[in-house]
């Protein structure tokens, strides 16, 4: 299963050069360990992996105990697992480390001794009682893995290079035409139903069953439930309130989270550790409503007013179809082939949230209800802020359109009110590219891209 951060962390290997560690944080099961694996056997004589959600006592006792003693460290740790070190040429994996902070504690006196490279993987890293009594190493990089994005899905699929050829079309502002998009869209549809969970990807690589892609999803959606009864604590009852009832939220015409569906006396800032948890745990995708489409859109922010998107647009399919314990190969095929009455509208939403976090955007949308005015009233799925910064026109809009027949009064009403704020708007539809009245139609597999 070839993935885009291995070789994010071949430049690390190479620019670092033992000075730093890194760590892979992201959700369960996204492939973390998988891939430090797979980079530790292919760039170092041998590796070390010791994985703290199981490790023993004998283990832990050689970080409480010997840390000041180096030499003595590594002797230990060589003879406990077996494994002859060498300078500069051993790595060591500390998989799953939030269930044991001391080791990651200990990486500012490992990386300065500077005999071995040093990478780290965690679940649920950053939440304060992990770390709260540690000091964090300035010697740590970080990086987030996400689910398999589309281009990943399609290297699964074999199609190595189909990819290449969609954003060549994009960056040339050309449509790839029928035949083409109808195929490409075939493979786009099969993603947002299996997912971006390796497993499940290597599933359906492997049988092109639906059906059992479908118990792997739910043993993964029953894994995060475990994790909220175990570590969420106090917020227990809030974070899992939240989590079940994101389809019916997404559902919604305004998928804005409604909190009364929860509590009709419930106020976001009693429920904001438990979004938190979710969105800090990789669970989910936040998105944040603004009030002015404007430069420094995390300044102007709405707090009662979020969207609360899956990581995974499989598994909210999972989710969603909930009314048995496995959904049927029928359902899926039906899905696949536009055959279902159902509100598809949240699943595309869901994946272009997805998409858009896995390509490094962080999620903003607009929303504004003017009951005097109906001009002033308006929602905008998404705002992004152009890479490069001008003097005007910084900030794209973008409406995400589910159906072949759709309108944009909305972004039309935007596009009147803040014009100078605004570079060329994006309608994101399931269909080719093509640009009207200066209005990208973006074909919704190019969202990757933006």
């Amino acid at each position: 299963m070839k993935r885009k951060v291995y070789y994010d962390l071949l430049e690390w290997k190479k620019k670092s050069n033992g000075k730093t560690a890194m760590l892979i944080e992201g959700a369960r099961r996204v492939g973390k360990s998988y891939i430090a694996l797979e980079f530790a056997k292919n760039n170092y004589k041998n590796y070390v992996l010791i994985n703290f959600s199981k490790v023993s006592d004998d283990v832990k006792n050689i970080f409480n105990n010997y840390l000041d003693k180096l030499d003595d460290f590594f002797l230990l740790l060589s003879s406990y697992y077996g494994v002859e070190l060498y300078e500069r040429e051993t790595l060591f994996i500390f998989d799953e480390i939030q269930f044991f902070p001391r080791a990651r504690e200990a990486i500012k006196f490992l990386v300065e001794d500077g005999r071995y490279d040093y990478l780290e993987t965690g679940s649920l890293i950053s939440i304060k009682k992990n770390v709260k009594d540690i000091l964090i190493p300035s010697e740590e990089e970080s990086i987030v893995m996400y689910p398999m994005d589309f281009e990943e899905f399609l290297w699964a699929m074999g199609r190595d290079t189909l990819m290449d050829f969609i954003r060549e079309h994009f960056e040339n502002r050309k449509s790839v035409g029928p035949l083409l998009h109808r195929t490409i869209m075939d493979y786009f549809n099969k993603y947002m139903i299996v997912g971006g969970m390796p497993q499940a990807v290597l599933e359906f690589s492997a049988t092109n069953s639906f059906a059992s892609v479908d118990k792997i999803k739910r043993s993964i959606i029953k894994l995060y439930r475990d994790d909220i009864r175990k570590h969420a604590e106090e917020l227990n009852l809030k974070v899992e309130q939240i989590f079940d009832t994101i389809p019916a939220q997404l559902a919604k015409h305004e998928k804005r989270f409604n909190l009364a569906t929860l509590d009709e006396n419930a106020r976001y800032r009693d429920y904001e550790g438990a979004f938190y948890f979710l969105e800090d745990a990789g669970i989910i995708n936040i998105a944040y409503n603004t009030t002015e489409p404007n430069i420094g859109l995390g300044q102007r922010l709405d707090s009662n007013s979020l969207k609360c998107y899956m990581n995974d647009t499989g598994l909210l399919l999972s989710m969603t179809f909930n009314e048995r314990e496995i959904t049927s190969e029928e359902i899926y095929k039906k899905i696949l082939f536009n055959k279902l009455t159902f509100n598809n509208g949240m699943i595309v939403e869901n994946i272009v949230a997805q998409m858009l976090v896995a390509s490094k955007n962080k999620l903003y949308f607009f929303s504004r209800n003017n009951r005097e005015d109906s001009s002033e009233t308006m929602e905008i799925d998404f705002l992004l802020s152009k890479s490069a910064i001008t003097s005007m026109h910084n900030i794209i809009p973008i409406e995400v359109k589910s159906g072949k027949n759709y309108t944009y009064s909305s972004l039309n009403k935007l596009i009147g009110k803040y014009k100078d704020y605004l570079a060329q708007p994006i309608i994101i539809h399931t269909s080719d590219l093509k640009i009207e009245n200066n209005i990208l139609y973006l074909p919704i597999y190019m969202t990757m891209l933006l």
